[in-house]
């Protein structure tokens, strides 16, 4: 399970960062918002899903 949401967080993060920077080129303020939030929830998956593998390991 964890290493599906270690993908799946850095997929988010990569979507995330294309919305960011196409918004900035396009002057849309609300595509990088949600860029930013993409990128921003894609990094709290992948850290849950790095924490999640450590924790199976151990037991």
């Amino acid at each position: 399970m964890g290493s599906e949401d270690v993908v799946a967080g850095k997929v988010k993060q990569a979507k995330g960062k294309f919305n960011d920077v196409a918004g900035a080129v396009k002057g849309d303020t609300g595509q990088q918002i949600k860029g930013k939030i993409e990128k921003g929830v894609g990094k709290v998956e992948e850290a849950f899903g790095k924490n999640s593998s450590d924790a199976s390991r151990k037991e």
